[in-house]
C-alpha cells in the first residue's frame, strides 16, 4: 500500500472487531480474522507474524505465559509475556474451532485479512486503515498508558531508533500541538 495508515482509536478498534465478528448484509461474520486482528492489537505483532502462530508457541513460564518468535520482516528474535486474558482467548478460539496445539491458528493469507478488513472499514466509513493500524494502535496505547515512554514502545516494537518510534505513533504532531497550547497566554 502506498498510503500512510492511521493508528486506530479505541472506538474504531472495538467497532471493527465487533462488526467483523457479527457481520452485516452481504458480509458473513469472520471470527478467524477478528481474532487475528485482536492479537495484532494486543500483542503488537505484525500480521505476518500473527498468521504464523500456533497455540504451542505460547508457553507457560511459572505464573505467566511467554511467546518467542523470530519476526518475519526483521529476522529479530522477540520474547515477551502474553497476558493471561489473551492466552485464554486463544485457547477458547482454538477449542471452538477444533484447532490443535501444533496447527496454525490462522491458516489464511495476509491478503485475505486485508481484503476482509477493507470491506468492514468501507462499511463503517473508515479510511486509511490496514492491518498495520492495529499494531500502531497497540503502540500508541502503550505510549499513552505508560507515562509517554517512547523508549518502552521502541523496545516493545524493536525499532532501531526512537525517531522511528516517534514517527510511528505520531508523537511529533502531538508534541507540537501541546507545545503551542501550553505556550498560549492571555493577559
Amino acid at each position: 500500500m502506498n498510503y500512510k495508515t492511521n493508528a486506530l482509536t479505541t472506538e474504531q478498534y472495538t467497532e471493527i472487531i465487533e462488526t467483523m465478528k457479527q457481520g452485516f448484509t452481504g458480509f458473513e461474520p469472520n471470527e478467524r480474522i477478528a481474532t487475528a486482528l485482536v492479537l495484532e492489537g494486543n500483542l503488537g505483532l505484525r500480521i505476518s507474524d500473527v498468521l504464523r502462530l500456533r497455540l504451542a508457541d505460547i508457553v507457560k513460564d511459572g505464573d505467566r505465559y511467554r511467546l518467542a518468535i523470530v519476526e518475519q520482516k526483521t529476522g529479530k528474535e522477540r520474547v515477551f509475556t502474553v497476558p493471561f486474558i489473551i492466552q485464554q482467548y486463544l485457547e477458547n478460539y482454538a477449542l471452538r474451532n477444533g484447532i490443535g496445539r501444533t496447527e496454525l491458528l490462522f491458516p489464511i493469507t495476509e491478503r485475505a485479512v486485508q481484503k476482509q478488513l477493507h470491506l468492514v472499514c468501507d462499511y463503517l466509513g473508515y479510511e486509511r486503515i490496514s492491518t498495520h493500524s492495529f499494531r500502531k494502535w497497540y503502540a500508541t496505547e502503550i505510549y499513552r498508558n505508560n507515562g509517554y515512554d517512547v523508549a518502552l514502545v521502541q523496545r516493545l516494537l524493536q525499532h532501531s531508533s526512537s525517531a522511528i518510534t516517534q514517527r510511528y505513533i505520531g508523537i511529533e504532531p502531538q508534541r507540537i500541538e501541546q507545545a503551542i497550547e501550553s505556550h498560549a497566554r492571555l493577559i
